[in-house]
């Protein structure tokens, strides 16, 4: 079968369509098209990203994308160690006693308690629950004398509290609403590609590779959502440094003044 880049080329080169053509058609930059072609994989953010590109590239040029796609796994993707692991049976935890060494109950042959004994054991539980729920049923409904005579007090003062501080616990619940702005900015500590969407949709990176040393601006927004292509770099959320753990593909986030959450691979930002 021929390689998945020459595949891709020679459809193209048959159609007579110029790379920037299927840049504009797909929105995925020229730079990884051509990396497609020469099936330089470690040019793009990652595994994930390659078999989305791949399909779509496919696709573009009238060929089955998703051929490709299995392709591209059977070269590059293996099986885990935990998959290759053999098989190993464990014992049968459910294996059944023989009849001699199961406990004898009450009833005849040892076979548990009999169906009368547990009908009584039951009417006793039931009653004994009924006369706890009404012991305790009426020990709280009767009011002692004092609580009913400070009730009217107790209720005006209730109602005097609420009027007065009604208008500060408003304010206390609002101060943890979503209302709450969060700055997040980004300094790469070696080539790393980005993309960066706030909460209102708005591409504050637009899928950029970032040179090592860059620093990006501080953005401000109440939610966002990253997608990094290593982890070779480092996020300063309200001015606090985040250290992003090792990867070798492609890592997301949500990012709010509540702290970093991880994304799992089907909800990255492409912005493609």
């Amino acid at each position: 079968m021929p390689e998945i880049g020459e595949t891709l080329r020679d459809a193209r080169m048959r159609a007579r369509i110029d790379v920037s053509e299927i840049e504009a058609k797909t929105k995925i930059r020229a730079k990884y098209l051509r990396a497609l072609e020469n099936e330089e994989w470690s040019l793009l953010p990652g595994p994930t990203f390659v078999k989305s590109f791949l399909r779509t590239y496919a696709e573009a040029l009238g060929l089955d994308g998703k051929a490709l796609v299995e392709e591209y796994r059977l070269q590059n993707e293996h099986p885990s160690d935990a998959a290759l692991e053999p098989i190993v049976s464990r014992p049968d935890r459910g294996r059944s006693r023989p009849a001699g060494a199961r406990g004898g109950g009450r009833g005849s042959g040892g076979g548990g308690p009999s169906r009368a004994y547990l009908a009584l054991v039951g009417v006793v539980v039931l009653l004994i629950v009924l006369l706890i729920v009404g012991l305790i049923g009426k020990g709280g409904g009767s009011k002692s004398p004092s609580q009913t005579a400070n009730g009217p007090s107790s209720t005006a003062s209730g109602k005097a509290s609420g009027a007065g501080g009604g208008k500060h616990s408003k304010t206390a619940q609002g101060s943890g609403s979503k209302g709450s702005i969060v700055a997040l900015s980004l300094r790469a500590t070696a080539p790393v590609y980005v993309c960066l969407v706030d909460d209102k949709g708005r591409k504050r990176i637009d899928g950029e590779e970032l040179r090592a040393g860059t620093k990006t601006s501080t953005y401000h927004a109440h939610r966002f959502l990253v997608t990094l292509g290593n982890s070779s770099v480092k996020m300063f959320v309200d001015g606090h440094e985040r250290e992003v753990p090792a990867s070798s593909q492609a890592i997301g986030y949500s990012v709010t003044t509540a702290g970093r959450k991880r994304l799992k691979l089907g909800n990255l930002p492409t912005c493609k």
